[in-house]
């Protein structure tokens, strides 16, 4: 298999209650907890970061197809949540809603809702994950 990153994202915390630093190639990144569940919030929580990351695969690859096409759609958003239930197995739902200019033309738009699917994060959390959890 190959990795899909160069280099390892590295993940430590002290004893400061839910504050992680999070280390990937060029910088670091604070993740916390609401202040509501007892962290600071000085950063994203993880539900929320798994979510960015799918917002800006999904962001990324919308304007890699729309400069390909040469449509001029200067900007556009994207906007995410989750909730989940448990039927016995627990199933997330995650919720995507892409709002493009008026002037964009509802054939383009259903174009690009379906190359939206196409985003590999969508595909990562659209198939089986294998999480592999070892000590050193």
């Amino acid at each position: 298999m190959k990795k899909l990153l160069e280099n390892d994202i590295i993940g430590s915390i002290g004893t400061q209650l839910y504050r992680c630093t999070i280390q990937w190639r060029n910088g670091q990144l604070v993740m916390d907890e609401p202040e509501s569940l007892g962290g600071q919030d000085l950063g994203p929580d993880p539900y929320t970061t798994l979510l960015a990351s799918l917002a800006g695969c999904t962001l990324s690859t919308l304007r890699m197809y729309i400069d390909r096409k040469g449509w001029a759609i200067p900007e556009f958003s994207v906007t995410l949540n989750m909730e989940q239930e448990q039927t016995p197995a627990l199933v997330t739902h995650i919720s995507r809603t892409i709002t493009f200019p008026e002037s964009v033309e509802a054939a383009i738009q259903q174009r690009l809702l379906v190359i939206a699917e196409k985003c590999p994060v969508s595909k990562i959390l659209e198939n089986n994950i294998v999480i592999h959890t070892k000590t050193t």
